[in-house]
């Protein structure tokens, strides 16, 4: 059998470290050492922040998506995680923030909205989330749809959001148990396994052995999500 290829779709948790940000090929990734131990490569396409949603405009307007799709073996959906986090700002307002100008103004709001945001997440006790899990699973079973009118015998595994202790968002994330059960409803329903981020790296993140920012991992949680992918995703080869 060649070489498998996962297909997969992430936010910053399937690219950041202990430290920060890495290449999308850095071998220490978890998308990097599921496939590696299937004998296999992941095409990845991710940014920080990335919701359900996001995954959508990617397949839908990216052309490396298009030419990786024919020879994908395996689609890997790890977003839903981003979606969960409280936004006190409303989505457009707060991604919008990039397009101040001048460079100044820019930089005094977006100082501005940190310094608020944790106070206004425990405030509002988390609500509204970055997106709403309705909308989660819609974007994933759009996505889902989408592939397969096209490869409809390729097989799919998603995720289940991840608990953090990020300061940044007031270390509140009333939000999570609420779309982990609606994503675990769609899988169900779709036929999709799903990772369970939580009880994989809910400890190591806890405990503070991750990114000192709360939210990402660290080797050691790329290590047990990788493990736990290659095994998820091996008998569906």
């Amino acid at each position: 059998m060649r070489a498998p290829t996962l297909l997969m779709f992430g936010d910053s948790l399937s690219f950041h470290g202990p430290d920060g940000p890495c290449p999308a090929d850095d071998v220490r990734l978890w998308p990097n050492l599921a496939a590696a131990s299937l004998g296999g490569r992941t095409e990845l396409f991710a940014s920080a922040g990335w919701t359900a949603r996001d995954a959508f405009w990617a397949l839908a307007g990216d052309p490396r998506v298009w030419s990786a799709l024919p020879k994908a073996d395996v689609l890997v959906l790890g977003v839903g995680s981003m979606d969960t986090l409280p936004s006190p700002l409303p989505t457009f307002l707060r991604e919008g923030l990039r397009y101040l100008r001048p460079d100044g103004l820019r930089r005094l709001v977006r100082a501005r909205y940190q310094a608020a945001q944790p106070w206004l997440a425990r405030a509002t006790r988390g609500r509204p989330v970055a997106l709403p899990p309705a909308l989660t699973v819609r974007y994933l079973d759009k996505t889902l749809g989408s592939i397969r009118a096209l490869r409809p015998d390729l097989p799919a595994v998603g995720v289940l959001p991840p608990v953090h202790r990020a300061a940044s968002y007031g270390l509140v994330h009333t939000g999570r148990r609420e779309a982990a059960g609606a994503i675990r409803g769609w899988g169900d329903r779709a036929g999709v396994p799903l990772l369970d981020l939580a009880e994989l790296v809910g400890e190591h993140v806890l405990a503070g052995r991750g990114n000192p920012d709360g939210i990402h991992w660290g080797w050691e949680g790329h290590e047990r999500v990788g493990k736990a992918l290659a095994e998820l995703v091996g008998p569906l080869l």
